[in-house]
């Protein structure tokens, strides 16, 4: 899926990332040291080719100045998800009723 299509899907629908963002782990390289930092993404916006959030910081401390920036989106929980803990739990309920 492009960008451009993704987008819509972040505030509507029922299981939109509106009233649960994700979370990203973003890897930054200060210097010659590897920073860690987990954010909140939230207010997606298109900008040319571009795609930037806000990003709202949970766990580390974003550096000053980075370079070589991984952005890794988590998506357990997301329930359209095959390997998602939510789709996971959602298809053993179904089974169990089932047998």
């Amino acid at each position: 899926m492009d960008t451009i299509g993704f987008l819509p899907f972040w505030s509507k629908g029922k299981d939109s990332f509106l009233p649960d963002p994700p979370n990203a782990d973003l890897s930054i390289l200060e210097g010659i040291k590897l920073r860690q930092v987990v954010v909140v993404l939230e207010n997606p916006e298109l900008n040319d080719n571009n795609l930037i959030y806000t990003g709202k910081v949970v766990d580390g401390e974003m550096p000053e100045k980075g370079s070589e920036v991984s952005v890794f989106i988590d998506i357990i929980g997301m329930p359209l998800t095959p390997l998602s803990y939510a789709g996971v739990a959602k298809r053993g309920y179904r089974r169990a009723f089932l047998y």
